[in-house]
């Protein structure tokens, strides 16, 4: 096992009725900035649940935050807190929302010459404005770490940043507001947070037997629960047994002491901001080549995630590994997620053009940081 330091200092008030406890989270002389996306928590009952828990703070709003945050966007919002000096930042909604509010806590007291660098250039985060949040779709984990994604459209990239920074304060999270979600996004989210516990756990052995069951655990109850939201989509227990999962897929817990791949993420973060793909559904995709690529290096931990969760039996290393993305792909047809490139219309120009522009980074990625861009090719032409 790896050294680690691990401390996550979020407060998370869970179940039914609980955004009604926003005045006991929020810091009483607060002007707040409510942040959400495109208005789906106006018609969910969401929005008008806020407002009255916040009907005594001085609140801004600011909506329109994409799908996949875009910075042009969000430095909007960016202005707004410096001019109407905000001291506390509220995201309402998904994991889009949540990253974008992260970003923005961040870069509203960045004092480099452009935010930009904290996602391309990797540039320290040191402080960030307050937040916290009402999350609303169970999938990206972002209610309980300090990760955020965010997409440039003018230079179609979409990274990553992390710092202990931007901890949400608090995450509300009311399963029976995802009662409404469209199943496309329920079954988006289920992939995401499968591929998230699969990145921390299919990797290489490392004596970690406790992180391995962690994970297994996690993967074993979202298989038996992900068909039951589809058969009863307002099954309160159901939905919040689905959430949890999410938070707990990306909260650390699994990652502590054992190294991981997130080879699946960054390939699937350049499909859509090539393409637009739904990030779980580019997770579905490209996870399979990426086991087909790598099965020398992450072939004792695929075949172990065959026999213990998907009970596979067959004794063949090579054999338990086939079966294995067999299995998975499997899984994810069982949720609608289609898995081929011409489905998405994945062109060989497109793969290419990820390929050179992760060269162009000069990084390279996976367990083993073995991942470049002509790694990726060979990826995705074994991904059909």
């Amino acid at each position: 096992m790896n050294n680690f330091d691990y401390c996550n200092p979020v407060r998370i008030v869970f179940g039914k009725g609980q955004i009604s406890q926003l005045p006991n989270l929020l810091p009483k002389s607060a002007k707040v900035l409510m942040t959400y996306g495109g208005g789906s928590i106006k018609s969910n009952g969401v929005y008008d649940q806020v407002k009255a828990a916040l009907k005594d703070y001085d609140v801004v709003e600011f909506g329109g935050i994409e799908p996949n945050p875009q910075y042009s966007t969000l430095m909007k919002a960016v202005e707004i807190v410096k001019s109407e000096k905000i001291d506390f930042l509220l995201s309402v909604g998904g994991g889009s929302t949540l990253d974008g509010t992260k970003f923005i806590a961040a870069a509203a007291k960045y004092t480099g010459e452009d935010p930009w660098d904290i996602l391309a250039k990797g540039a320290p985060v040191v402080d960030a404005v307050p937040l916290g949040c009402v999350i609303t779709l169970p999938a990206t984990g972002s209610e309980m770490n300090c990760l955020a994604v965010i997409s440039k459209k003018e230079t179609t990239e979409k990274l990553a940043f992390g710092s202990p920074a931007v901890f949400p304060k608090f995450s509300i999270i009311d399963p029976t507001v995802t009662f409404s979600l469209p199943l496309r996004q329920v079954a988006n989210g289920i992939a995401d947070t499968f591929v998230h516990v699969i990145e921390q756990y299919v990797t290489h052995p490392q004596n970690t037997p406790l992180q391995d069951r962690q994970a297994e655990a996690l993967l074993l109850a979202l298989i038996d629960e992900a068909p039951k939201v589809f058969k009863d989509p307002q099954n309160y227990d159901v939905r919040a047994n689905l959430f949890w999962m999410a938070t707990q897929a990306l909260n650390g817990w699994l990652n502590v002491g054992v190294v991981q791949c997130w080879a699946t993420h960054n390939i699937g973060h350049e499909l859509t901001a090539q393409l637009g793909i739904d990030h779980g559904r580019s997770l579905a995709l490209v996870l399979p080549g990426v086991w087909r690529s790598q099965r020398k290096e992450k072939g004792e931990k695929i075949a172990q995630l065959g026999r213990r969760v998907f009970g596979i039996t067959e004794p063949d290393l090579d054999k338990a590994v086939d079966a294995t993305i067999d299995a998975t792909r499997n899984f994810f047809a069982s949720l609608g997620i289609k898995a081929t490139k011409a489905e998405y219309g994945v062109t060989d120009e497109v793969v290419q053009a990820i390929a050179k522009l992760i060269d162009s980074r000069g990084v390279k990625f996976g367990d083993r940081q073995n991942i470049d861009g002509a790694k990726i090719v060979e990826i995705m032409s074994l991904c059909d």
